[in-house]
């Protein structure tokens, strides 16, 4: 667990960087997705990394009194209850928020089982989303805030893809059968190998080394294309067997 939570800890601090570039003005700029503001996404972000405290805590318990029949209705929770804030006031809640939640999974072995939304998940899977919502959500900001940001001499791009991004590379292959059976279609017994160039020319591997089928590309398109942040057209993904190609269409991790 303490290489998925150091990078949790890391992804979550870069956005928090980035976000004291964001002038108070400037929270109310739309994202590109969900006609959600700046400051309705660090809302979003705020209650669900408070939620998810709750629910390592208290278990499944916690999500049944959260009454959540419909996700859509659950994911406007934090921007109606962020309603009146000030940003700095979000910043902390989300602040408190996510440190609960590293607290909590810091005492947490890889293996253990954590209820969820969906389906209860390992611990390190658990964190891993945590991960993969400050990324993506983050993604988002980043976009509002194109053309608004400029960069010291030498200064690192804080929009760049980052080694850290393996993990959620990791967790978009290894949803990949609950993809399959979730449109009624049969996942490949050899399984499904993806090959990825990620940053500075790194490869990543996941999946059986005999597989038939087999999905290259950049890794930053794969995880792009399985959060919905990048049409599957739109990227040079390539698929080598009929179960790879059907991957690439059913690959959604939400």
């Amino acid at each position: 667990m303490r290489e998925i939570l150091s990078d949790l800890v890391a992804e979550e601090q870069a956005l928090d960087q980035f976000l004291q570039r964001v002038h108070e003005r400037e929270w109310i700029l739309p994202t590109p997705v969900r006609g959600w503001s700046i400051m309705d996404t660090v809302c979003h972000l705020a209650y669900s990394e408070n939620f998810a405290s709750a629910v390592i805590s208290r278990g499944q318990k916690a999500i049944d009194e959260a009454a959540i029949t419909n996700i859509e209705d659950w994911l406007e929770r934090g921007i109606i209850e962020g309603e009146g804030k000030r940003y700095q006031s979000v910043i902390e809640w989300w602040r408190n928020g996510r440190a609960d939640v590293v607290d909590a999974l810091s005492r947490t072995m890889a293996t253990d089982r954590i209820p969820w939304l969906i389906k209860p998940m390992s611990a390190k899977a658990f964190a891993t989303t945590r991960l993969m919502e400050a990324w993506y959500h983050g993604l988002d900001i980043k976009a509002a805030m194109e053309g608004r940001i400029t960069l010291e001499e030498e200064e690192e791009d804080p929009r760049d893809d980052t080694p850290r991004l393996r993990h959620v590379a990791w967790l978009a292959h290894r949803t990949l059968p609950y993809a399959f059976e979730k449109a009624g279609e049969a996942f490949p017994t050899d399984g499904i190998r993806v090959e990825l160039m990620g940053p500075k020319y790194a490869r990543w591997v996941y999946g059986p080394a005999d597989s038939t089928n087999v999905i290259t590309g950049i890794a930053g398109e794969w995880c792009r294309v399985a959060v919905d942040r990048l049409e599957l057209g739109e990227s040079t993904l390539k698929a080598r067997g009929e179960a790879s190609e059907m991957a690439l269409q059913l690959l959604c991790m939400y």
